[in-house]
């Protein structure tokens, strides 16, 4: 007997709620486009230049302490946070310690992580540095034109690619989906405030593949179908192809989030971030693939010419009515 996550009659009308959900999804990338010119978006050591320190010890950390050990020595802009993880002990504290690049340095000197060291070691005796990363403002610049060129060209070449394997308005359709979820994505990080890093930029650019491989499964099924149902409404043809890929989708998105949600809860908190955005991205990859990218189509009517009897013509789609 053959498990059906599906039945195979199942007729969900995805377009019955397009103004919810089309509509809802414009509002909250007009409030993810708001939250990041409001909030900003918390840049990691990568993108900001500086220096991030993550300290354990076996004491409770006093960030009002810690802080206070550092102001004597000037370093500029501190940020100390206690770093929390359901797999730490009562025996293990971890703080992470960022301060801001000194000058033109790449890296932090030596004699600064002594004294910084010998600050902590004062208010703490059990201190001590598991890992320093510096990052130099040059660095940092060029990292951040990098991380902005390699989200954008991922999906110009998506989009080159669908254009041409299908037709414009499925490019289209794709495009809208891509900045949908990149959007909202880096909405939740501005708005939540979570550290940007360079993980980030590689999980956005999962999400970027994820979302689209999705799409175009769907996108063939609508090609399939348009050749063999040839008089059905558009509308009928994109609910139907949305209907008999649902299947795909539960299974594919949902064993997915199973080992994201097992990263998340069980990864610890170096990874937090990136697995965090990924999940999410899942999310709402999944949703745009069968609530947007099939509404942009629709709204910009794919119409079939099925006069034609070449077969290398078949398939292709021309300015007639698709009634």
């Amino acid at each position: 007997m053959r498990l059906r996550l599906v039945p195979d009659d199942t007729k969900i009308n995805f377009f019955g709620y397009a103004r919810i959900t089309f509509g809802g999804s414009l509002v909250l990338l007009a409030l993810s486009v708001a939250a990041f010119f409001a909030f900003g978006l918390n840049y990691g050591i990568d993108f900001k230049g500086g220096t991030t320190i993550r300290t354990e010890s076996t004491q409770a950390i006093d960030v009002g302490a810690y802080r206070a050990a550092l102001d004597p020595l000037a370093l500029g802009d501190v940020a100390i946070t206690e770093v929390f993880d359901p797999g730490f002990g009562p025996d293990r504290n971890v703080a992470e310690v960022r301060i801001q690049a000194q000058g033109d340095a790449e890296s932090i000197q030596p004699d600064t992580i002594a004294a910084i060291q010998g600050a902590l070691t004062a208010v703490d005796p059990a201190v001590q540095f598991a890992s320093v990363e510096s990052v130099g403002p040059k660095v940092s610049g060029e990292l951040i034109r990098s991380a902005v060129l390699s989200v954008v060209g991922a999906i110009a070449a998506i989009v080159i690619y669908i254009w041409l394997r299908f037709e414009w308005q499925f490019a289209v359709g794709g495009i809208v989906a891509l900045v949908h979820d990149v959007g909202l994505t880096i909405g939740l990080f501005s708005l939540l405030q979570i550290k940007f890093d360079l993980a980030i930029i590689a999980a956005l650019l999962t999400i970027v593949g994820y979302s689209i491989n999705d799409t175009v499964v769907v996108f063939d099924r609508v090609r399939e179908n348009l050749r063999k149902y040839k008089v059905m409404p558009l509308i009928e043809v994109l609910n139907l192809s949305a209907n008999e890929t649902l299947s795909r989708t539960i299974m594919t998105s949902g064993t997915t989030l199973l080992a994201l949600i097992a990263l998340l809860v069980l990864g610890g908190d170096v990874i937090r971030g990136f697995v965090f955005a990924i999940t999410w991205g899942i999310l709402v990859g999944t949703y745009s693939s069968v609530y947007i990218a099939k509404n942009i189509v629709l709204m910009l009517g794919v119409k079939r010419d099925w006069s034609k009897t070449d077969p290398k013509t078949v398939g292709r789609y021309a300015d007639v009515e698709s009634k």
